[in-house]
């Protein structure tokens, strides 16, 4: 959810791995061949984005598990069995993104923003650095 109440997306995510505690992925506008990228998300285990201040935390990062577990995570072309083994792995990361393309923009204007999802309460820090 938006600041301003709406939903946003939703994206279409094509990623690879480039470590085991992190995925980087192209956020596209729909699957047409024509959409335009409008954004990079990182997937980032938890035991490494939890050593972050938490106002960082906060600011910047997101609960994968807290959209997997309201099902605002939907894994597109491959068996049920084998999306499911997806999301538990997403589920055990944070997401921070970088949205490049403004919403309703003829062309992205190099503006970059960093949308947090609303709604999201993390309290798994160990102290409030």
């Amino acid at each position: 959810m938006m600041t301003d109440g709406s939903v946003g997306g939703p994206f279409h995510h094509y990623c690879k791995g480039i470590s085991d505690k992190i995925l980087q992925c192209l956020l596209f506008e729909s699957t047409d061949p024509k959409a335009p990228l409008v954004g990079v998300e990182y997937f980032v285990a938890k035991d490494l984005t939890r050593k972050l201040p938490a106002i960082q935390w906060h600011r910047y990062f997101h609960d994968h598990k807290v959209e997997v577990a309201t099902g605002r995570v939907q894994i597109l072309d491959m068996p049920a069995d084998q999306a499911a083994k997806v999301a538990d792995v997403a589920a055990g990361t944070d997401g921070v993104i970088y949205h490049l393309w403004p919403h309703g923009q003829e062309f992205p204007d190099g503006t970059v923003t960093i949308p947090q999802s609303l709604g999201h309460k993390f309290t798994g820090f160990s102290d409030n650095k």
